[in-house]
């Protein structure tokens, strides 16, 4: 029976989980208890769970705990699910939030089916995914000391004398740069070492992630993704750690949305009002695809290169490969021509190169 099922939920910090119990089509917890986050809090919590009649549901948001207690309630024949907070139902004049409270409303929303729940990824893929964010990462703070540092150049009017930057004869110049105020050069050779720190750090974890795209288990869908114009090994990679496997998307469509490159509307009656793109899910994923749709303002062409990438390939994952240049870049064209924003055409290739993308992760390897 289905007011038989015991329906739990967990609001968890770095220190303590907080649980909430509501029996069957009860509107308020039965019961309240905060347990440790550590081993001996999760072995009472198992014993209070399974001293529980009837079947038991467990659910909680994502956040910054990551998967831990999904993964200790699996691996003791716990079923258990996790939210995405950022589709959580919010009353919007709720005023009070509490930890009990917010466990309780996961319960009592989890039993009306009205929480959106994320696929967990196995620890092997979400190490896949922290590689691939520390490469990001690593790629960011790169950017950030060159920038730190040319400003500083610029503000103290120390020009290189073409202008071109990081190139070898800038470098060159920039090693031998020297001032007369001490205190500026010591910045000058910090901030030098520090851009080839993190340059070094980039090409290590850049390496890795072109090694963890050679393994077994990862590889093959690598190398199907990138028969597409625009998608790399990053890519590829990139698309294989945040979303796993594309298969378990029953459709095209529900892929576009979790990418969140679908548009965003609000309509009522006859009219029918239709915004920019809801902008949901991740949004490194999101950025990465749309780059690659940029490739649609080129003239499909038999370059070298994608000829290679799809050598070895089904015939009929190469045709879908040459069917999707083709349209994607008469669709740029076409709303180019419309007066439409290059920025917008790129969006909007980038839905349907997602379309495309799904469809090739269909065909069996």
């Amino acid at each position: 029976m289905r007011d038989c099922i015991n329906w739990i939920g967990f609001d968890e910090d770095a220190s303590k989980i907080v649980v909430a119990h509501v029996v069957g089509y009860e509107q308020r917890a039965r019961e309240r208890f905060t347990v440790e986050f550590n081993e001996r809090g999760l072995r009472q919590l198992m014993r209070r769970l399974k001293q529980l009649e009837g079947e038991v549901r467990c659910v909680y948001e994502a956040g910054g705990s990551g998967y831990e207690l999904y993964r200790y309630l699996h691996g003791h024949g716990m079923g258990c699910e996790v939210a995405a907070p950022s589709l959580t139902p919010r009353k919007p004049g709720e005023r009070i939030k509490t930890n009990g409270r917010d466990a309780e409303k996961l319960a009592i929303l989890y039993r009306g089916g009205e929480l959106t729940m994320i696929c967990v990824p196995d620890e092997a893929r979400e190490s896949l995914r922290d590689l691939v964010r520390a490469r990001e990462d690593a790629q960011q703070d790169l950017l950030r000391q060159k920038n730190h540092l040319t400003k500083l150049l610029y503000r103290r009017g120390l020009r290189h004398g073409d202008g071109r930057r990081w190139t070898r004869a800038y470098w060159q110049w920039l090693r031998g740069l020297r001032v007369d105020d001490a205190h500026l050069q010591t910045v000058l050779d910090e901030s030098i070492v520090a851009i080839e720190d993190a340059a070094e750090r980039l090409r290590r974890l850049h390496a890795a992630v072109m090694a963890a795209a050679e393994e077994p288990a990862y590889a093959a869908m690598v190398r199907r993704l990138m028969v597409f114009r625009g998608v790399g090994v990053l890519t590829a990679v990139s698309l294989i750690a945040e979303l796993g496997d594309l298969r378990r998307f029953t459709q095209a469509s529900k892929l576009m949305a979790a990418v969140g490159v679908v548009p965003s509307e609000f309509s009522t009656g006859p009219h029918q009002r239709r915004f920019g793109i809801t902008k949901t899910g991740n949004a490194h994923l999101r950025y990465l695809i749309v780059e690659a749709a940029w490739q649609a303002r080129h003239r499909p062409s038999a370059h070298r290169a994608i000829l290679r990438r799809r050598a070895g390939q089904p015939p009929e994952v190469v045709a879908i490969a040459r069917r999707c240049e083709q349209r994607l870049h008469r669709k740029y064209i076409r709303m180019i021509a419309r007066g439409k924003p290059s920025s917008k055409a790129a969006v909007a290739v980038a839905r349907e190169l997602l379309g495309f993308i799904w469809a090739v992760a269909q065909i069996p390897l």
